[in-house]
């Protein structure tokens, strides 16, 4: 499932590609796994509105848009395979293509999955917009980091996948950014010192700021706007390397589950 570094990287792309066009047509393969708003509304609510900005909200892609003087919001949420793509209008469209926006500029935007776990969702005349479940990684202070923490009998890795406490961050950048950090998976949460803490903030922040500059991890159907593979996959540290020998000691990478979630980790370098 693309996490937040693809998910900023689709959003950064469609932005530079759409933002001041205006939606002209919205087709909808009217699948209703894939709709969260009915069709129809999307449809009504979106035709004719202007794209001022593509942004990303935790896992989500938010389109804020203005018609008739009034703000809304088309919000996209890739799932496990979706893909966000610009494309030119004659180009076919791809297999499992659920909608179709046609732009002012000629292009298409396509919203293109799969499986069917991606949901499409418009918000009428919103007024702040869309905040997501929690906590935005990038930008949280290091007071409110340590605080989200605080008393949690959980694992560390199962705390940092919880969408509640900081949307955006998934399996493979929490296991990055643990090792990064020195810390083990399984370590309970409210029992990590502040300077664990201080020293997994930093990692985090690095780590998805680093993927983000590499266009993602395409370990599976990601993506970009163009249809091009990130290459943060290429950096990984201890993510699906299980077995093989840590690049900072030599020891085996070992796998485990946390939380229902495989989790890849060096015993030698995570304490």
């Amino acid at each position: 499932m693309p996490e937040l570094p693809e998910v900023e990287t689709v959003a950064n792309g469609v932005h530079a590609r759409v933002h001041g066009q205006t939606i002209l047509s919205v087709w909808t393969s009217n699948k209703p796994q894939t709709f969260k708003s009915p069709p129809q509304e999307i449809a009504e609510v979106l035709t004719g509105s202007r794209i001022e900005r593509v942004h990303r909200v935790g896992k989500t892609i938010v389109c804020d848009l203005r018609r008739a003087g009034k703000r809304t919001q088309f919000l996209v949420h890739l799932g496990m395979t979706g893909r966000l793509l610009v494309s030119e209008a004659e180009v076919p469209l791809p297999p499992h293509t659920h909608a179709v926006l046609g732009l002012s500029g000629g292009k298409e935007l396509r919203f293109v999955d799969a499986r069917r776990f991606g949901r499409l969702s418009v918000a009428s005349e919103v007024e702040e917009g869309y905040t997501g479940p929690g906590k935005e990684p990038l930008t949280i202070p290091l007071e409110d980091f340590v605080a989200l923490f605080r008393g949690r009998k959980t694992a560390i890795k199962a705390a940092l996948l919880n969408q509640s406490l900081l949307h955006g961050v998934g399996n493979i950048y929490a296991d990055e950014s643990l090792f990064r950090a020195g810390i083990r998976p399984k370590r309970q949460a409210g029992r990590l010192t502040r300077a664990e803490l201080a020293r997994l903030r930093e990692a985090l922040v690095a780590v998805l700021t680093h993927a983000i500059s590499l266009g993602g991890s395409s370990v599976s159907d990601y993506v970009d706007a163009d249809g091009v593979r990130g290459f943060f996959q290429l950096e990984h540290k201890v993510y699906m390397r299980t077995g093989e020998p840590c690049l900072v000691c030599g020891a085996p990478i070992k796998k485990i589950v946390v939380g229902g979630r495989s989790t890849h980790f060096c015993a030698n370098c995570q304490k």
